[in-house]
């Protein structure tokens, strides 16, 4: 649904792209992450025909941004990270005035604004003045105009930015929703956020795409830089191990079946040292590391599992 290739933007001499390329299935639901200043919304803006690259290129459902810009119009919802709302006229006035801007067909406004109304929980706000809703609700109306004219994709830049933590818990759940009908690309630098709402993550910064993240269940299963994907360790479990040189445990816990790489990091005394084991976050490995060391005479001294985070994750990619 979304395919951009190689594209840059250059503001004078600043370049705030830098040659970036990535892909969105259909039937996605992406985050597009990265700090501030990073290019998230000058990218956006490219996507959404509101300015021009200054060299490559973009294909939204089938159709050339630069030349057939009007026709990937009509198929994307785009929600500004200030939504342009009229805070004197209600949310109905308000949707039926963007249904005619986005060429609705008018036998069609009154089900599809109903329609929006309905998907974005604003039936009983749908007769009250824009300006007296509160900025969770004013959100929501955002994200209605984006839905009027039933895109195929949605672009959504910082969808839950300034809302409190209940707002954000109902404009998550209600991007899921969105989610399960349309392809959504949105930006944030909420990595919670993005980890519960999202099965995939497209990291930016500087102006470069630096990773293209994997999630399952809100881990990151495997990660892709460079174009080189490879598995993600997102669990390390930690041993302290008496009984046997160290050479040989490295040798035989390295074997274990779902295990990544395994790493030495102290030697107590001659015959204990610790152990850290990088395996798939998948599968439970603990069972068998322990049968393994009891088998073999060895002695189990201590046994710890630690996660990596995201924001770990996150910094790595971005640094």
């Amino acid at each position: 649904m979304i395919n951009v290739q190689n594209i840059t933007k250059n503001y004078g001499p600043f370049q705030a792209l830098k040659t970036i390329s990535f892909q969105v299935d259909k039937g996605q639901i992406v985050g597009f992450l990265g700090p501030n200043g990073a290019g998230k919304t000058t990218t956006m803006r490219i996507l959404t025909c509101f300015m021009p690259a200054s060299s490559g290129r973009v294909n939204i459902a089938g159709y050339d941004v630069f030349k057939e810009s009007r026709e990937v119009r009509k198929r994307i919802g785009y929600l500004p990270e200030n939504v342009p709302l009229y805070p004197e006229m209600t949310v109905t006035k308000y949707l039926r005035y963007m249904a005619k801007i986005r060429s609705v067909a008018r036998q069609n406004i009154k089900s599809q604004l109903d329609d929006a109304i309905e998907a974005c929980g604003l039936t009983e706000r749908r007769h009250q003045i824009i300006g007296q809703l509160s900025r969770g609700f004013r959100q929501r109306v955002g994200l209605a105009q984006a839905l009027i004219h039933a895109p195929d994709v949605l672009i959504l830049d910082e969808p839950t930015s300034g809302l409190d933590p209940r707002q954000i818990v109902e404009i998550r759940e209600l991007i899921k929703t969105l989610g399960k009908e349309r392809t959504i690309l949105f930006s944030t630098h909420i990595l919670p956020e993005a980890s519960m709402t999202c099965e995939r993550l497209i990291i930016i910064s500087r102006g470069e795409i630096t990773g293209d993240v994997q999630l399952e269940g809100g881990r990151a299963v495997s990660k892709q830089k460079n174009m080189e994907s490879v598995p993600v360790a997102t669990l390390t479990l930690s041993l302290e191990i008496a009984g046997a040189p160290a050479d040989d445990i490295l040798t035989i816990l390295t074997d274990i079946p779902d295990v990544i790489r395994v790493e030495q990091t102290s030697t107590k005394t001659a015959d204990t040292a610790t152990f850290h084991l990088h395996y798939t976050p998948t599968t439970d490995i603990r069972a068998e590391v322990a049968e393994t060391i009891v088998g073999r005479g060895w002695q189990l001294l201590e046994m710890h599992t630690t996660e990596v985070s995201l924001e770990e994750l996150f910094l790595s990619l971005t640094a």
